[in-house]
């Protein structure tokens, strides 16, 4: 049995301090809806106890599927790669990239500067997608970050990442190993278009002609279940979840993370997802358990 954790959207507060000097182009406007709205959702405490709880469960490997800045400061760069330090070294720690952190055409270089041993492949290799076997997973590492216009939080993968991830899939089939695609944006969504992945349908093309076993992502901030077409009539969950410093509110899912047991074989695998997440007194508890697949 291999127990795969997985974390996202833990937008690190508070801000850094900010010069005026950095507030150009997009980051002045996610600074501003920062400080009127963002900063009363994420919280430091939250996401150490949240954090805290997933050490103690002991992961096999974790998953981060984005957003660990807010708005590309250079400083939060620094902070996220303490951050991911804390959670693990970069051979248990898999990252890919969310549109905060490609929030501005120079985060990217930052990114792969403080964050790169978390996204690359088990030869070191630093491009998206990237491959990373453990025991008898691959994982499959697809970045949907990039730099948009002022209000906009879409993603886009493009057509060298779809080319190359329809490789890898095939692939990996061969291998008979659990292929698991980790992504920031999800395929299916009832996010308003501002916010979703451009590309999705393509994304979606790929995976119902050559496979995979599971696919995770983040960036809606809510427990999500979906389930995509595979080939010959199979399906496999797509599954999020919560922004990982969100506080208990009623108009949103509180922190939370969630843990995948995985077993069997090819042709005869099983997957039992526990998500674990705070409680509205500021606990960190089962919030439910359920059979995926077998």
């Amino acid at each position: 049995m291999f127990t795969l954790a997985h974390i996202s959207d833990p937008h690190l507060a508070p801000l850094p301090a900010v010069r005026w000097s950095e507030l150009i182009g997009k980051r002045i406007t996610g600074y501003l809806n920062w400080e009127r709205r963002r900063r009363f959702i994420h919280s430091a405490a939250a996401l150490e106890l949240v954090t805290a709880d997933l050490k103690r469960q002991s992961p096999d490997h974790t998953v981060v599927t984005g957003d660990i800045a807010n708005i590309g400061l250079p400083a939060e760069f620094t902070r996220g790669r303490e951050w991911l330090e804390e959670l693990g070294p970069a051979r248990d720690v898999s990252f890919v990239p969310g549109n905060h952190d490609i929030y501005v055409r120079d985060a990217f270089a930052n990114a792969a500067r403080q964050w790169g041993t978390y996204m690359h492949d088990d030869d070191g290799r630093t491009a998206f997608p990237y491959v990373r076997r453990r025991e008898n997973l691959a994982l499959i590492g697809v970045s949907t970050g990039v730099p948009t216009a002022p209000l906009l939080a879409t993603g886009f993968i493009g057509t060298r990442q779809l080319v190359e991830l329809a490789a890898a899939l095939n692939k990996l089939k061969v291998e008979r190993v659990f292929r698991v695609i980790m992504i920031h944006h999800p395929p299916l969504t009832s996010a308003p278009r501002h916010k979703r992945l451009l590309d999705a349908a393509v994304l979606m093309r790929v995976i119902a002609e050559h496979g995979a076993e599971l696919l995770v992502h983040g960036h809606d901030h809510r427990h999500m279940v979906n389930w995509l077409n595979g080939p010959n009539g199979s399906r496999l969950p797509a599954v999020g979840v919560p922004s990982a410093s969100a506080i208990p509110n009623a108009e949103h899912d509180s922190a939370a993370y969630n843990l995948y047991r995985i077993g069997g074989e090819a042709g005869a695998w099983t997957c039992e997802i526990e998500s674990r997440g705070l409680d509205h007194s500021g606990q960190v508890v089962q919030q439910k358990r359920l059979k995926l697949i077998g």
